[in-house]
């Protein structure tokens, strides 16, 4: 079973001019839409499945601040702020953080986060043995201690991105759905369309927020852009299960209340590389990367190959492209994975075992090389924006995310100092700087 995801209706006839295109009805790409439409500007979504089906809808939840790297740490606290004024559309709650732990590494490297959070103004709770003992007590052990975020929280992904989609409806703007962009257009140098399945939208600027798809899109301009999809398998639960902190991590489980009063349950960081020419291209930039995490990610098979979202090929902008034949990218979960996901939930919280499995599924996590999106106009096209590479971290700062590109496309201040996200960072010095995910 796919993950939970609310549906909405499609704006009618497709523009034949606009301010803006939005290219991705995830959740930065709907974000994006919505600020732009803030301003007064006439935008164009379009997205080639549903509005929300693939990443956006099959994460976690988490909108947190802690444990984020540096160069995202502030982008998360303004998304905080903005999932605030959509929580009663988006289930969004500051509900705080629970991490758990009985390694003394990992409890340090912990402490260090708090220390450079308390610089940047963020607040988190250090737990001594007592304290994650007493927060966990539902898991019936005792730790040597944890962390605790009380202003971080978690939004319900089924959701999130289609509340966003029709607040961009109610600004008079439009979203299409099963409408793939194919490619741009250039006139002078600088972008002048944006052509899709149904048409082309005469605009002057445009935002690629492709997810998985982002990197065989910019290829067929000429655009490197290194990027690589890991497939992670997840699963939820039922209601039923009482007394359960809202959301838990630990080393060997994650759970997460839903809106229905299930769970979500993962195991942090486990994945699967499946093989593509896209990997394979891009596989000296995250050779380090794959090292780091070697423990988590193990070898998957071809369903990336087949799904075509990696291709290196070069397609025409009159014919369907591999995004019409795969309208949303739904891989099958690793039932090894789901089945010890459950197995290890049910013996930390025992509470689990009077609810049932109600669905599980797979998705594929866009990543770049050091774990940091890539947010920035692409130089080789004036006028078309880049927004992709989110790295598992980009349904809790979508909203900050989606304000910046708004932002950079109308030239407005920054939410955000946007030096740390810029495209143009990916260059051979940067290959080997890998953050963590």
């Amino acid at each position: 079973m796919r993950a939970p995801l609310q549906q909405i209706e499609t704006s009618g006839d497709l523009p034949q001019t606009a301010d803006a295109v939005v290219i991705g009805g995830g959740i930065v790409g709907v974000f994006a839409a919505y600020y732009l439409a803030r301003r007064g500007m006439k935008v164009a979504l379009v997205e080639k499945g549903r509005i929300g089906a693939e990443q956006s809808s099959r994460n976690w939840g988490w909108c947190r601040q802690q444990n984020r790297d540096a160069r995202e740490l502030p982008m998360a606290t303004r998304s905080l702020d903005l999932w605030d004024s959509f929580a009663a559309e988006t289930g969004f709650r500051r509900c705080g953080l629970l991490y758990l732990s009985n390694d003394e590494a990992e409890l340090a490297g912990w402490a260090r986060w708090r220390d450079f959070a308390r610089t940047a103004g963020v607040t988190t709770h250090m737990l001594d043995g007592a304290g994650a003992s007493e927060r966990g007590r539902a898991t019936g052990r005792t730790w040597k201690g944890g962390v605790f975020s009380p202003t971080d929280g978690t939004a319900d992904p089924s959701r999130a991105t289609p509340a966003v989609a029709r607040a961009i409806l109610e600004l008079g703007s439009s979203v299409h759905q099963n409408c793939a962009a194919r490619g741009v257009e250039t006139e002078g140098g600088r972008l002048s369309g944006v052509v899709t399945e149904s048409g082309t939208i005469r605009t002057k600027v445009a935002v690629l927020a492709g997810g998985a798809w982002a990197s065989s899109f910019c290829h067929q301009f000429g655009f490197r852009f290194p990027q690589a999809s890991i497939r992670s398998s997840i699963l939820s639960v039922s209601p039923g299960a009482e007394g359960l902190p809202d959301a838990l991590h630990t080393a060997n489980i994650s759970a997460t209340c839903r809106s229905d009063g299930g769970y979500t349950l993962a195991i942090s960081g486990r994945g699967r590389v499946d093989v593509t020419p896209q990997q394979l291209r891009f596989s000296p930039q995250f050779l380090p990367m794959f090292l780091k995490r070697w423990r988590s990610l193990a070898p998957g098979g071809l369903q990336g190959m087949r799904s075509g979202h990696e291709t290196l090929r070069r397609w025409r902008l009159d014919r369907p492209t591999p995004m019409e034949r795969m309208r949303i990218l739904d891989p099958a979960p690793n039932q090894a994975t789901i089945r010890l996901t459950h197995a290890r939930a049910l013996e930390l919280l025992p509470a689990l075992r009077r609810t049932r499995i109600s669905a599980a599924w797979a998705g594929y996590i866009d990543s770049t090389p050091d774990g940091v999106p890539a947010i920035g106009e692409i130089d080789t096209v004036p006028g078309f924006f880049l927004a992709a590479g989110f790295s598992g971290h980009g349904f809790g700062i979508g909203p900050g995310a989606g304000h910046l590109v708004a932002d950079l496309m109308t030239g407005s201040k920054p939410i955000v100092d946007p030096q740390s996200y810029d495209p143009r960072r990916f260059d051979i010095s940067a290959w080997g700087k890998v953050a963590d995910f």
